[in-house]
């Protein structure tokens, strides 16, 4: 009981800000503790003290804000893993396919690639037990391939090929989590980058993808900035820094118990000159919102695609006695020109968690007339005076919709029951050898591979097996999109992400509208001068 009280106390401690009223403090401490007292001392039934604290805690916080949230302790190494850019381990990306661990690919330079791991290998033992046809899971097959640094793990491997088992003791090391998820030149002057997150290493890799792709002459770049839901708020600011002219506002954050802080520019960034647009979706949150925030205020670039997330709290992480930690909102952060992002949430976290869903039913995947812009919320840039709008993410220049016309109920299907996955992963196994016989190189691949005719024929009657039937008039329609997909994964597992994306992009109608205003100098002008139009215009 001690304990718990104790807890309790400590976390007070930590929430409540020191310039709180002290008996109002007092007074709220003592209730709580006689509150829990007398459950332990009085209630009916026996009770885990630990989760009555751990329920207030999360009850708690859901009052405050949709982003002050409690983490317990087993969660917090699972999230902050791909912040931090590394885990330890053995560095394979691995798939579970008819219970058993197929190898997709050792990671570059990773202890398994070192001892000799291959893509398309399978792992049938861990430690000498059995773990082929056993039912294990994705969650158990971590649990026993990752581990400290410098210590070992033997697999035992089926190789294609190979009549005997093979055995590989591998020291397990610190594996870097990527968030860049491609670098490709599209075309001479024009290159593209995505970036999936913001963690300690985003900067470094976009300067590294940065500098190779100005070494092959690109001029231009698309950056692309969908489905990416944030991350560290200095990397966002560092990033910013690159495309901006030195001492310029990048955001600001204010909150009742934190002082205004101003981040500017610190430098001529390596980026300042050439034409730059940025592709936002629903999915785009945070640290991606604080950078288009920057470039579109200071009308630096063009943003395309649909309104962003809207989330423009600050959390501070507050660790607590046991492990756990809560991530607590302190302040809000600003564009240049004033614009508060956050969307409102005054109507509760159920409602606040279904905002997506209400964009979708409301149109505003489709129409960008569907958003109501209220004058109360439109600001100016700050050099050609243009309109921009705050109230809830950012609002792109170029409003792309979400394209229907191939994602029909049949395409969904085989999405959603894992045939894609499935049968790529096979039918790469059977064809590894004769693919790099075939294409000895990407480019080679892009331009003569086709997943349409007989593939297509192999992969619709896969889906048929696994429960998904056809649906002839859904097929047609969704035939193209398909057997991009399928061209797409199988580029993932000979090559990179990388090349999925120079393949997927190629039906992609919001990166396509991206290439044709930046490859149009007038057009992508005119966007920076008069601002928000339509993909139509």
């Amino acid at each position: 009981m001690r304990r718990s009280l104790l807890f309790i106390l400590l976390i007070l401690l930590a929430v409540l800000p020191q310039k709180a009223d002290s008996q109002l403090f007092n007074d709220q401490i003592y209730k709580f503790s006689k509150a829990l007292g007398s459950i332990a001392s009085f209630y009916v039934d026996s009770v885990n003290q630990d989760q009555l604290v751990e329920h207030a805690i999360i009850e708690m916080l859901k009052e405050l804000d949709p982003h002050s949230v409690y983490v317990n302790k087993d969660e917090v190494r699972a999230m902050n893993e791909p912040l931090q850019g590394n885990f330890e381990g053995i560095g394979v990306q691995f798939n579970l396919l008819n219970d058993t661990i197929f190898i997709i690919s050792p990671i570059s330079g990773g202890p398994s690639e070192r001892v000799g791991i291959l893509a398309g290998d399978r792992i049938v033992k861990i430690n000498s037990e059995v773990v082929a046809g056993t039912g294990i899971t994705n969650t158990k097959v971590r649990e026993k391939l990752m581990g400290e640094k410098d210590t070992k793990v033997t697999v035992t491997i089926k190789r294609r090929n190979e009549p005997e088992l093979l055995d590989f003791t591998i020291t397990r090391d610190r594996i870097p989590i990527y968030s860049l998820d491609a670098a490709y030149l599209i075309d001479d002057e024009t290159g593209y980058i995505r970036l999936n997150r913001f963690s300690f290493t985003t900067v470094k890799e976009f300067e590294e993808a940065l500098e190779k792709l100005e070494e092959k002459g690109m001029k231009n770049l698309i950056l692309d900035l969908r489905e990416n839901g944030g991350g560290y708020l200095q990397e966002s600011i560092t990033l910013s820094d690159h495309f901006l002219d030195r001492d310029r506002m990048i955001v600001y954050t204010e909150g009742l118990n934190i002082s205004k802080m101003d981040y500017l520019s610190t430098r001529a960034g390596n980026f300042r000159d050439g034409r730059l647009v940025l592709l936002l979706n629903e999915g785009s949150a945070s640290a991606s919102e604080i950078v288009a925030g920057a470039v579109q205020d200071w009308d630096r670039g063009v943003i395309v695609g649909r309104r962003s997330f809207g989330k423009g709290l600050v959390q501070r992480p507050i660790n607590l006695p046991d492990g756990s930690m809560i991530r607590l909102t302190v302040a809000r952060y600003y564009t240049p020109t004033g614009r508060l992002i956050q969307k409102p949430y005054d109507q509760g976290v159920d409602e606040y968690s279904l905002d997506a869903y209400r964009r979708y039913v409301n149109g505003e995947f489709f129409s960008r007339d569907s958003i109501m812009l209220p004058d109360s919320l439109r600001f100016y840039t700050k050099l050609n005076n243009r309109p921009v709008y705050g109230g809830g993410g950012i609002m792109p220049d170029v409003f792309v919709p979400f394209d229907t016309t191939s994602n029909t109920s049949y395409y969904r299907d085989m999405v959603r029951s894992g045939i894609f996955s499935r049968f790529i992963l096979e039918f790469v196994d059977r064809n590894r050898d004769q693919f790099r016989a075939d294409y000895p190189d990407f480019r080679s691949y892009k331009e003569n591979f086709d997943a349409r005719g007989p593939l297509m024929v192999k992969f619709v009657e896969y889906g048929e097996k696994e429960g998904v039937e056809l649906n002839e008039q859904d097929l047609e329609k969704s035939y193209e999109l398909i057997a991009n997909q399928i061209k797409a994964l199988i580029a993932r597992d000979l090559w990179t992400m990388s090349e999925y994306f120079e393949i997927s992009n190629s039906r992609d109608n919001v990166f396509l509208k991206a290439v044709d205003i930046i490859t149009n100098r007038r057009s992508y002008q005119t966007i920076i001068r008069n601002g928000l139009q339509s993909a139509d215009n």
